[in-house]
């Protein structure tokens, strides 16, 4: 009996655990949302609604470059780690070290962003000459946000058939045609999620854009230098974050749901 029960405890403690946890996250979103609204946000108590410092963010000006140009980075990120993640996530199953493979493309995520901030820092700047600015945050956004992209294109590609590839090719197939018409329809969940997940992770990254940044400002640093600087400018950035997340959580909800109908269509 005791045998039965102890797994039982476990798995109950780990379920109220983990949604203790997920509450505890949307309950600091959801509180956000609210002091946004509040008459005097810094307080953190609720202490009567109020669209006041709304229409003051939409009658201050400065956060709409940093917007614009967080927005222009994250596409082309978003764009260019789905192509990147697509190619790699395919060339995986195949190769003779996939495990290997995996291991360096993951490794990224692994690395303090103050540190692979100062080391792109470094290389960008020292090593290649560039110009900080647009460019050079471009290149640290793809950096960290390519791992996660091809995590999304990775859990497909490894559950793919490969013998239809292989059957389309004896039947004639040029290797465009088995990709376009075979392959990529089924892949095509996990390289969308991997364009709009790398987008996100870019749209949202602050740490190693500070060290890349030149004199080109994206959202997250506007953000930080606003509230690190002005404190009056803190209740505008609360509502900003708030129409931010009124965005992105949806476009999160919906990538993982899609890859979830596809992954249980498998």
């Amino acid at each position: 009996m005791s045998i039965l029960v102890a797994p039982r405890a476990v798995q109950s403690f780990g379920k109220w655990s983990g949604l203790a946890t997920l509450g505890l996250i949307y309950f600091a979103l959801a509180w956000l949302a609210l002091m946004s609204l509040n008459h005097d946000p810094l307080s953190g108590v609720p202490d009567g609604l109020t669209l006041a410092h709304y229409a003051e963010l939409f009658g201050e000006k400065r956060w709409v470059d940093p917007l614009l140009a967080s927005i222009m980075i994250g596409l082309l990120v978003g764009l260019t780690v789905m192509v990147l993640a697509t190619l790699v996530g395919r060339a995986v199953p195949r190769s003779s070290k996939p495990g290997r493979i995996v291991l360096m493309s993951l490794l990224p995520l692994f690395i303090p962003g103050i540190a692979l901030g100062a080391a792109l820092f470094i290389f960008l700047r020292m090593f290649l000459d560039l110009e900080l600015g647009f460019w050079s945050i471009f290149i640290g956004h793809v950096v960290w946000a390519f791992p996660f992209s091809f995590l999304f294109v990775l859990v497909l590609t490894t559950r793919f058939d490969y013998r239809l590839l292989d059957a389309a090719a004896d039947l004639g197939a040029s290797r465009w045609r088995v990709f376009w018409d075979i392959e990529f329809p089924l892949l095509r969940p996990g390289v969308i999620g991997a364009g709009i997940f790398g987008f996100l992770v870019s749209f949202n990254e602050g740490q190693r854009a500070i060290f890349l940044r030149g004199d080109a400002t994206t959202l997250p640093i506007w953000n930080w230098m606003m509230a690190s600087s002005e404190q009056s400018q803190v209740p505008i950035i609360f509502c900003l974050e708030t129409l931010v997340l009124l965005v992105a959580l949806p476009t999160i909800a919906i990538t993982f749901w899609t890859m979830m109908v596809k992954l249980d269509r498998d």
